[in-house]
């Protein structure tokens, strides 16, 4: 594994191979700040102008957290200019993250709590260790999900169980978050990042510029009717044929020989 040079307050960025291994790492609970929201952003920005980069793994330092959200005592002087401020930092951090332009997946490795858990729904997939918890418990403390989790929560699990998480606030664990469709997958402890390389690792093999096509796509079926979204998916057809790599995808699978993506 490569490092980079460790510029992202809070995080720590690794390379391996196309796969960039993201960490978050604010001991001892990894929660997120000003700082931290912000450098996310800022990576996500320079991992999409990275054409080598294909997929993103999120995952927490330690063995306990992979993040307990953000810190209350931001919070508990009821200062209404720091609350809209963290709000947009979390919105604008977790929406970058979301929006990465290849598969993005969250490595859970323990607690995932507020806006822990608001970051592993931005990631397009979620792989949890055994012991992992999950929760948004904001409004037992008088506040809400900031960073998409209503929006995110509803969209993987369904209104009801949202509901549960949220106005309940019920904490799952691994074996419930996989059955109610939160995880796709759960894992012994310690090897939820290893489970997540394995899964970037097959999504070398497919086209990254059809990657991002399709994404976006499946994004799009969230808040666009079917007509809309179908006429979108013919369209983004016939673009990839601007690209090296149908060329290239195409041409290999005839020629019986692996592809070299390009990613271009």
């Amino acid at each position: 594994m490569t490092s980079t040079p460790n510029t992202y307050e809070g995080l720590q960025l690794e390379l391996q191979g196309h796969t960039a291994v993201l960490t978050l790492a604010n001991p001892p609970a990894n929660t997120w700040t000003q700082a931290s929201l912000a450098a996310l952003k800022r990576l996500v920005a320079d991992l999409n102008a990275n054409r080598e980069v294909y997929s993103l793994i999120v995952t927490g330092q330690g063995d306990k957290f992979f993040s307990a959200g953000a810190d209350l005592k931001l919070f508990a002087d009821g200062d209404k200019s720091v609350a809209r401020d963290m709000a947009r930092r979390f919105g604008e951090a977790f929406e970058a993250l979301g929006g990465f332009r290849g598969l993005s997946i969250a490595a859970i490795n323990g607690y995932a709590m507020g806006g822990g858990l608001e970051c592993a729904l931005a990631c397009d997939l979620r792989i949890a260790e055994e012991q992992a918890q999950m929760a948004l418990p904001e409004a037992s403390v008088g506040l809400l999900p900031c960073a998409g989790g209503t929006q995110w929560l509803s969209w993987q699990v369904g209104e009801a169980w949202a509901k549960r998480m949220v106005l309940c606030g019920e904490r799952v664990d691994a074996a419930t978050a996989l059955r109610i469709g939160l995880v796709q997958e759960v894992v012994p402890k310690g090897q939820a990042l290893a489970a997540a390389l394995a899964l970037a690792q097959r999504v070398e093999k497919q086209s990254p510029t059809s990657v991002a096509a399709c994404k976006q796509l499946i994004h799009g079926a969230r808040v666009q009717s079917p007509t809309t979204t179908l006429l979108a998916e013919r369209e983004a057809f016939v673009d990839l044929f601007d690209t090296q790599d149908q060329r290239e995808g195409v041409n290999a699978f005839l020629g019986k020989r692996a592809p070299v993506w390009r990613n271009a």
